[in-house]
């Protein structure tokens, strides 16, 4: 089994363009992939500019591509339904056709959201999606939509995601740790927490396994890469809260609740853990579990560890 890294990664001679801009995702990516890394947002690459897309492709002439790029505001997908179909499945078929077109492997990152959560055990990449959510089917067609475009080509599905960098839930609980005595988190929703910087790892390492190798027919198609264990978003939450309680900050109590008891306009699915035996697999790789992988990242949000930068 190959161990995650916590140390940077720079592939050699690999140029890694990695979309999304300053999301949480593009930002790990570029921190432990260094020089290898190009991060590139809007409005030099943008999704409603399909141009951008075209000239950023021709400009950088990238060895491989991670598309870290999405809409992710899920309750405002089922207002806007256009702008995250084009951001979750236009924009990446175009962006598949352009590294078909220049023969470059695409590494696509997808989401739990496209299955119900009704199965009752950990989804396996070969189960079918039925997403519950207008997120979670745009998320589904664009995973089909660049596995029909181009041969080299990898959906990389993750979860419940969060790291030092940008807003996360983990950073939301925190915060509100700081002005509220009592929290009330949903206990009913089953999921794999996944630290930024451990999928950040494992997807480079996927990229120097194909420079070495060269693509292989059994690196396309899906893949799960999540945290090790599962959690429900109460039992993150309490954990959170405690480590940050180990440097002296406030530690709130924290009330489950029900779903019922926290509508949103999008349904999320209530029990969407990953199966990630595929990955372990071909790639001999697993990411730490998620309670290991937690404090670190608590630690640098809260200041008390500066490895990963300044936090925002």
């Amino acid at each position: 089994m190959m161990a995650i890294r916590s140390s940077h990664m720079a592939p050699a001679g690999l140029r890694i363009l990695v979309t999304g801009g300053s999301g949480q995702l593009a930002r790990a990516l570029r921190l432990r992939g260094g020089d290898a890394v190009t991060v590139v947002g809007r409005p030099r690459f943008d999704f409603d500019q399909p141009d951008t897309v075209v000239r950023v492709m021709h400009d950088i002439r990238p060895d491989l591509v991670i598309n870290a790029a999405a809409w992710t505001a899920v309750d405002a997908a089922e207002e806007q339904h256009a702008r995250a179909r084009q951001a979750n499945a236009e924009g990446p078929a175009l962006l598949a056709l352009l590294c078909a077109g220049q023969a470059v492997p695409l590494l696509h990152v997808s989401t739990d959201y496209v299955f119900s959560g009704d199965k009752g055990s950990p989804y396996v990449e070969t189960d079918p999606t039925d997403p519950q959510n207008v997120y979670g089917s745009t998320k589904a067609e664009g995973e089909k939509a660049v596995l029909t475009a181009c041969a080299q080509a990898m959906v990389v599905r993750t979860a419940w995601v969060y790291g030092p960098h940008g807003r996360n839930f983990v950073r939301t609980m925190l915060d509100a740790a700081r002005t509220k005595s009592r929290l009330e988190v949903v206990s009913d929703q089953s999921g794999n927490p996944t630290s930024t910087l451990d999928l950040a790892d494992a997807l480079l390492q996927v990229a120097m396994r194909i420079r070495q190798t060269g693509w292989r027919p059994g690196y396309r198609g899906v893949f799960h890469a999540v945290g090790g264990g599962s959690a429900t978003w109460h039992e993150l939450a309490c954990a959170a809260v405690a480590q940050a309680g180990r440097h002296g900050h406030p530690v709130p109590s924290v009330t489950p609740i029900t779903t019922a008891d926290w509508p949103t306009p999008a349904p999320r699915p209530i029990d969407a853990r990953l199966d990630c035996g595929r990955l372990r697999q071909v790639f001999g790789i697993e990411l730490p579990h998620w309670r290991d992988s937690l404090g670190p990242v608590v630690d640098t949000m809260l200041g008390h560890d500066r490895q990963f930068g300044q936090v925002e």
